[in-house]
């Protein structure tokens, strides 16, 4: 899906910012612009500053910045359509999609209708259980007997489905809407035509919300012994269960702060780390670990730790959570596996040996390298050929499906060590039965490109990747490591020790902007003061050479089309344009955010600031004009006179200047 950039552009210019980061983060007025604690990284005095004027976020704290779409995209973890998609629908602009036929865009658009009616119903169904749990004093000492607070149960919408077959029915008086049924609430029986009854009774209800929020399903436990213990919702238009996570709406800020994932088995390990505090735990819905499920986490955090039971029923879902992994295990991330004793669920385990065991335990737990070759070697006797050549047939599918990078290479050296080939010969002899390699997931689902968030114009997007540094520090424009990765090692001769140091990052070369671009950078700031400049003036900034001409002549075309508009939505209007490059740099201060403040007084000096700029140019502009005027002396007789206009204009703008 193509989406012009035309309408991306009048979509940021027609968007809030302020309305809509705060909506999640709370703000208050300071001067011009908006402050808050930053959702981002944890801190206790707001560093988190949100320009009305701009459409800009930054934080001073930790760099990030960008729109209205990034923030969605790195608060809500969503890919680039989707999040456009949902901002568009929050305004009533129709997103345009310059491929699919008609037919397709016609169905598309009735997906996301059905959607939202059945989050419509799923909700009201989930404010009646909640209303439910209230009244059931049976159902609220369980919870207490769990060891849950109220407030926890408050924090993840907690409820109970009250036993009978049709309690939903005082909830939607027309129990028979095909809604019921299409939304998992209700089951139709294939026996009896027209016999319905409520799918979930007399069980504790864990509503699932996707990252917006939004109801999507419930989880439902029977308060006794009762089977199935667990019951799900269907898979329905709204809700798929190798897609979705349950608590990953509650641990979107604390995945940040506590900085990685933990990956449990079940709606009450989530609830009830949180009440123990961890509420950075998630839990996967009934089903394996699946790539979709991992790439979701990276778009939140860079460390994910799997939590599972140590049991052979563990070890197999944590052999599918690896292969699951595998393909988004580059340098800059880690995964973990972390097995519990047998007798222990995390909560049962923090309950008895204390938080403070269990971090420990999470940060002793097993490395993606380590339980890749314990997995691979698993049954192989070393000690023979065959087990050697049966230890390369296990790991060859397992190490292919490794992004390309560090890790990748250092484990190609171990496993040669562990089959006793050198690493060209292991290469060379999985190079020959090699089978057609597993596609690796692509990092945005929706198929957008990598999305900019301010900075170089080929700057990679990548959610919870970020390092604070400013973007052109070391590395190519569209990398997004960590300082860390770039770090150099230095080995000590012959004795094996090895040291990190870091390398010095390189600062660019700044040069000292032209006048022109000094003006440039004033008006793409503030577009105001282009419907007042002169004719004259229009005509020497729309023909400066170079890529700053471009700029003003794109400039000229915006305001006559659009008007004034923010830096966000010009930022949109200019991708792909020759001009970009020059845009983005003249905008991007030396953290990376936008760069001056905003204030009345600021506006006032920037103004001032322009009038200088431009008086400066004309200046400039006038002289090249007199010496043309004095090279004219012996041909045209008009040029003396012109010559006295001319230097009378340029003393006025220069007594201008003085005063």
């Amino acid at each position: 899906m193509t989406i012009p950039a035309g309408f991306l552009q009048d979509l940021i210019a027609r968007a809030d910012i302020v309305e809509i980061v705060g909506r999640h983060v709370p703000l208050k007025k300071a001067g011009a612009n908006y402050m808050g604690l930053c959702p981002f990284h944890g801190e206790k005095s707001p560093s988190f500053s949100v320009s009305p004027t701009k459409q800009f976020y930054h934080c001073f704290g930790c760099g990030v910045h960008g729109n209205a779409i990034g923030f969605l995209m790195e608060h809500l973890g969503m890919g680039f359509v989707e999040a456009v998609q949902d901002l568009a629908g929050q305004y009533g602009m129709q997103v345009p999609e310059e491929q699919g036929s008609p037919q397709d865009r016609a169905r598309a658009a009735a997906a996301r209708q059905k959607q939202a009616t059945l989050g419509d119903v799923l909700a009201r169904a989930g404010a009646a259980y909640k209303a439910a749990l209230k009244r059931s004093p049976r159902a609220v000492e369980y919870l207490k007997g769990r060891g849950l607070s109220g407030e926890v149960a408050r924090q993840f919408g907690l409820g109970y489905a009250p036993e009978g077959w049709r309690g939903l029915a005082s909830v939607f008086p027309e129990y028979d809407d095909p809604l019921l049924v299409e939304s998992g609430l209700v089951i139709a029986s294939e026996d009896e035509e027209g016999k319905r009854y409520d799918r979930f009774r007399d069980r504790i209800m864990f509503p699932i919300r996707n990252v917006k929020g939004e109801h999507i399903g419930f989880g439902g436990r029977v308060l006794g012994d009762e089977k199935p213990k667990y019951l799900n919702s269907p898979e329905t238009p709204v809700f798929s269960k190798g897609r979705e996570l349950y608590g990953l709406f509650e641990a979107r800020t604390p995945l940040r702060e506590h900085g990685y994932a933990l990956v449990t088995e079940g709606y009450m390990d989530v609830v009830a780390l949180a009440q123990l505090g961890f509420p950075n735990a998630v839990a996967t819905l009934g089903t394996a670990c699946t790539a979709e499920h991992v790439h979701k986490l990276f778009r939140f955090t860079d460390s994910v730790v799997f939590s599972f039971d140590g049991d052979a029923a563990g070890r197999r879902a944590a052999r599918k959570a690896l292969d699951a992994a595998l393909p988004f295990a580059n340098d800059t991330r880690s995964v973990k596996f972390l097995f519990l004793p047998a007798e222990h669920d995390p909560d049962s385990f923090i309950r008895e040996f204390g938080a403070e065991a269990f971090s420990r335990f999470v940060n002793e737990a097993t490395p993606l390298s380590r339980f890749l070759i314990e997995s691979a070697r698993e049954g192989c006797d070393l000690g023979s050929a065959e087990g050697r050549a049966h230890l390369s047939s296990n790991a060859r599918p397992l190490w292919s499906a490794l992004p390309d990078g560090a890790l990748k290479q250092q484990l190609l050296a171990e496993i040669a060590g562990l089959v006793q080939l050198d690493m060209k010969a292991l290469q060379d002899l999985w190079a020959a039965s090699a089978t057609p390699r597993r596609p690796v997931p692509q990092e945005d689902d929706n198929g957008a490109p990598p999305w900019e968030m301010g900075g170089e114009a080929d700057y990679e997007y990548m959610p919870g990747a970020s390092s604070g540094a400013p973007s052109g520090f070391g590395g190519s424009s569209g990398e997004r490591g960590s300082w860390k990765s770039r770090d150099k090692r230095r080995f000590d001769g012959g004795r094996g020790r090895r040291d990190w140091q870091p390398a010095r990052p390189r600062l660019p070369r700044v040069q000292p902007l032209g006048r022109a671009e000094v003006a440039a950078r004033l008006l793409l700031a503030d577009m105001t003061p282009w419907g007042g400049l002169s004719h004259e003036l229009h005509e020497l900034l729309c023909g400066t050479p170079a890529d700053a001409g471009e700029l003003f002549r794109w400039l000229d075309a915006q305001y006559h089309e659009h008007g004034n508009q923010p830096w966000a939505a010009l930022r949109e209007g200019l991708r792909g344009h020759a001009a970009e490059s020059l845009a983005v740099r003249l905008m991007a201060g030396p953290d990376g955010a936008v760069a001056d403040a905003d204030s009345p007084e600021h506006a006032a000096d920037a103004q001032a600031e322009l009038r200088d700029v431009l008086a400066r140019m004309l200046i400039e502009h006038l002289g090249t004009q007199l010496t043309e005027a004095a090279e004219a002396f012996g041909s045209d007789p008009a040029a003396p006179e012109r010559y006295r206009a001319l230097e009378a204009r340029r003393r006025e703008l220069q007594m201008s200047l003085s005063t």
